[in-house]
């Protein structure tokens, strides 16, 4: 845990079906300083908390009832109602295979964490989202954070001319 960031006026809500692993990850960021963590067992309560306000940071499940924590990501990013698209979502899931987290990053999510995890871990994607946010991008088929995780100079023809009609 090399940089130290001051979590204590940094508002989240943590998604999960599971009563016992909000509590984890609930101690967790209050060991890491957090003072205000709001936690929801389904995605009906999520909207909810969010709509009313008071939250920076998402985490959540992607195993949810009634939506799912992708459709829970989809609402937020793309939904009229949502009251913050450009929120940071850390999906935090044992659904970690490649197909979950490219699914996942071409969707919108800021950072994805599976579990089991450690609190190093869940610091460093913390540390991700707050002190390193990166560039929302918003085209015909995305929105959410710039895709790209490095800015490596490019020397050469561009491969991406837009050239009009």
């Amino acid at each position: 845990m090399s940089e130290k960031i001051d979590f204590s006026h940094v508002r989240f809500l943590v998604v999960d079906t599971n009563k016992l692993m909000c509590q984890l990850i609930k101690d967790i960021l209050q060991m890491l300083g957090v003072l205000q963590v709001a936690t929801a067992r389904d995605s009906e309560k999520a909207i909810a908390v969010l709509r009313s306000g008071g939250v920076d940071v998402l985490i959540t499940e992607w195993n949810l009832k009634p939506k799912s924590g992708m459709e829970l990501l989809d609402w937020l990013r793309n939904d009229g109602t949502s009251p913050d698209r450009m929120m940071p979502v850390i999906f935090l899931t044992a659904n970690s295979e490649m197909e979950y987290v490219v699914e996942s990053r071409d969707r919108g999510v800021t950072e994805f964490l599976a579990k089991p995890f450690t609190a190093d871990s869940m610091y460093r994607r913390l540390v991700s989202v707050i002190a390193r946010p990166r560039d929302f991008v918003s085209v015909p088929n995305y929105f959410g954070p710039d895709r790209r995780r490095q800015q490596l100079p490019f020397e050469g023809p561009d491969r991406r001319q837009h050239k009009p009609e």
